[in-house]
């Protein structure tokens, strides 16, 4: 039997860790990697007494999103990002959701942390939105989702530079979120987990529905519009010479 990719526990009464284990990818989003993150949200989601998850990766990785066949699939027209909502389970799922990103959040990897509830970092880590380094435009939400979480002008620097920041330099940018020596960052969100644990689940629920009912809302036209920019800038020859040099490095 296949090693699971993504390890799914309850570590406390009503806190679940999610953990995204693919080490021979480097969690990037294989079709197994995305079938089984699904899996775990629909498990959480039919789970009733459970009041919180906890997302994270292994070693010095998060997630590292797209594969390179996933995007020349894109480039060559046979599937799109949207064709599998995987962006938004962390928004989607009704109970609050904490992204321990310890590691490194690349590109969509980085981007489906982003739509938790809470965010921790690792001062060690890189993060980064590289979606414009290999020539086609920003998807899974990203366009939506920096902004929000990180204000407009940050947001925008990372998605048209695609350049890599540090934990520690977005600390110092300001972000409104923790960020802590990657060793420290699961105990914080497990501290964190307890707390909120600690509530009723019927108050989280009803809570966090309130509290994400407008990016819910807004999140499809955003993402119909990405699309639509794929249609215009991932389909050059220059984009598919740059997904398979820079995944030759």
């Amino acid at each position: 039997m296949m090693t699971p990719v993504v390890d799914l526990k309850e570590i406390a009464p009503g806190i679940v860790q999610v953990t995204m284990q693919d080490k021979e990818h480097k969690n990037t989003f294989t079709e197994a990697l995305m079938v089984e993150l699904i899996n775990a949200f629909e498990t959480i989601r039919n789970t009733p007494h459970l009041k919180v998850v906890i997302v994270t990766g292994y070693d010095n990785y998060f997630a590292s999103g797209g594969t390179q066949e996933s995007l020349l699939d894109i480039y060559e027209g046979k599937v799109s990002f949207a064709d599998i909502n995987l962006y938004s389970l962390a928004q989607d799922c009704p109970i609050p959701v904490i992204s321990a990103m310890q590691g490194h959040g690349i590109g969509g990897g980085f981007v489906f942390g982003m739509f938790a509830d809470f965010i921790i970092l690792g001062k060690e880590s890189f993060y980064t939105t590289n979606f414009m380094k290999y020539g086609f435009t920003p998807g899974m939400g990203a366009t939506y989702v920096l902004p929000q979480k990180l204000g407009i002008s940050l947001a925008q620097e990372m998605l048209l530079t695609a350049n890599s920041y540090r934990g520690a330099d977005l600390e110092k940018r300001g972000i409104p979120f923790p960020v802590l020596p990657r060793n420290e960052v699961l105990s914080h969100a497990r501290q964190l987990a307890g707390d909120l644990a600690d509530k009723p689940r019927h108050s989280l629920v009803t809570l966090k529905e309130h509290l994400v009912s407008v990016a819910r809302e807004q999140l499809p036209a955003i993402i119909k519009k990405e699309v639509a920019m794929h249609d215009k800038t991932f389909h050059h020859p220059e984009v598919k010479e740059r997904i398979i040099a820079l995944f030759g490095k």
